[in-house]
């Protein structure tokens, strides 16, 4: 293995791999644009679901798998961040860690179990990588069991018109159409690993990591963002760490309010538009999240992130 989880050699041991390894810089743009690519396909996949409203009996139980499936994939990511050990690294591991000690008389003993010390260091480096390892077999073993589910209880069709005597050639739709689809988005993601490698990653990350020059502007990763912006859109640091959980919470809840027999949003106006305000709303918050905490910023975070918990409070009484 060419990698070293080290502070002192991680960094250098990432170049080594670019550099000297034959096709390691192949392996390496494909691994980082990886990640960005399978995150676009869960967004997707999120957005697609809340759109025709698949959370609705009897499906509950394939939802609340594929929020648990996102949590995992989101921590798998943001421990993957870390073993490069560049600067946005090192200071994103201090400060998203940090986080935690907001929470109330528990919260210094997990940063400091988190950390593996009092500071980012060797043990955090060295257990961050062990971890990105193992969790992804969680994340498969949850993948299994969502299939399970879905085999058995079905899947939604576009129309949310539910009749058991409706069926589809398998071969000579959803073949064509998934082939079609994976061949697509094989072209978008060798756009991004050959030609612009490094478009999706902050400069700042490609400098050694060195605790003493703070970065003045911590941003993670752009699927990170919109949950990242919602942080400083509070102003009293739990009351930010605490609106994180409602995010899943409300997710997880969805399947348990009103359904509609009709569900796609082509025939609920009411629901298509805001829907679509949702989408806006994530990516506004996704362009604030890699803004300063200055004004006028951190004002429409503010509004973003009321509008984002304003869609699951409507939602029970749309259905």
């Amino acid at each position: 293995m060419h990698y070293t989880p080290h502070v002192d050699l991680a960094f250098n041991s990432v170049e080594q791999i670019m550099r000297d390894v034959e096709g390691g810089w192949l392996l390496r743009y494909m691994h980082a644009n990886g990640a960005s690519m399978f995150l676009i396909v869960v967004y997707l996949h999120l957005f697609r679901g809340l759109c025709h409203a698949s959370y609705n009996s009897p499906r509950e139980f394939i939802w609340c798998i594929g929020v648990v499936i996102l949590l995992l994939i989101i921590v798998t990511a943001f421990i993957g961040y870390v073993p490069p050990w560049g600067q946005m690294s090192f200071w994103g591991a201090t400060v998203i860690i940090s986080l935690a000690s907001a929470i109330p008389v528990v919260g210094d003993t997990i940063v400091t179990w988190l950390w593996g010390g009092f500071s980012v260091d060797y043990a955090t480096l060295n257990r961050f990588f062990s971890l990105h390892h193992l969790l992804p077999f969680l994340f498969v073993g949850a993948s299994l069991l969502h299939l399970a589910a879905l085999h058995q209880y079905g899947s939604i069709n576009p129309l949310g018109y539910i009749q058991r005597w409706i069926k589809l050639l398998l071969t000579l739709i959803f073949y064509v159409k998934d082939l079609l689809g994976w061949v697509a988005f094989a072209i978008f993601s060798s756009i991004f690993i050959f030609y612009a490698p490094n478009v999706l990653g902050h400069p700042d990350n490609y400098k050694p990591a060195n605790p003493i020059p703070t970065t003045p502007h911590i941003v993670p990763e752009w699927y990170f963002l919109p949950i990242h912006a919602i942080l400083p859109s509070i102003l009293d640091k739990a009351g930010g760490v605490a609106a994180i959980a409602p995010i899943f919470i409300c997710l997880l809840a969805l399947p348990f309010f009103k359904s509609m027999y009709v569900r796609n949003s082509s025939f609920r106006p009411i629901h298509q538009g805001i829907f679509w305000l949702l989408l806006a709303d994530r990516l506004l918050l996704g362009w604030i999240g890699c803004q300063p905490v200055e004004a006028p910023f951190v004002t429409i975070g503010q509004i973003s992130s009321f509008v984002f918990f304003l869609f699951f409070a409507i939602t029970p009484i749309l259905g």
